[in-house]
């Protein structure tokens, strides 16, 4: 199996910055894509950003410009810079990777246990 251990969540004033960090683990033969979700109270969980292995990466309208999203695949890691926080960008992040595991045939959608970031003053 696959775990994915977030860190990196807080408290910051806006205008502020954090850096999230995602390290998996486990039997895994490959890793494709990675990436950050948010959910907030009450609302639905969205995409925020995701890098494939290859480094080509997506963002959401929100927050582009202003997060960057990168990985280290040799430590099965992916990061995210976030600058210039918004009260909005408060929200549970969750990090996600689409995996081979080890003598499996199948890809599959892995998940954190999520990372709280609250942006106010």
């Amino acid at each position: 199996q696959v775990q994915l251990v977030e860190s990196g969540g807080g408290l910051v004033q806006p205008g502020g910055s954090l850096r999230l960090s995602c390290a998996a683990s486990g039997s895994i033969a490959r890793i494709y894509t990675m990436g950050w979700y948010r959910q907030a109270p009450g609302k639905q969980r969205e995409l925020v950003a995701a890098i494939t292995s290859g480094g080509a990466t997506n963002y959401a309208d929100s927050v582009k410009g202003r997060f960057t999203i990168s990985r280290d695949n040799a430590k099965n890691t992916v990061y995210l810079q976030m600058n210039s926080l918004k009260p909005e960008d408060t929200a549970v992040y969750y990090c996600n990777a689409d995996a081979l595991l080890r003598g499996s045939y199948s890809r599959r959608d892995f998940w954190g246990q999520g990372t709280q970031v609250t942006v106010s003053s």
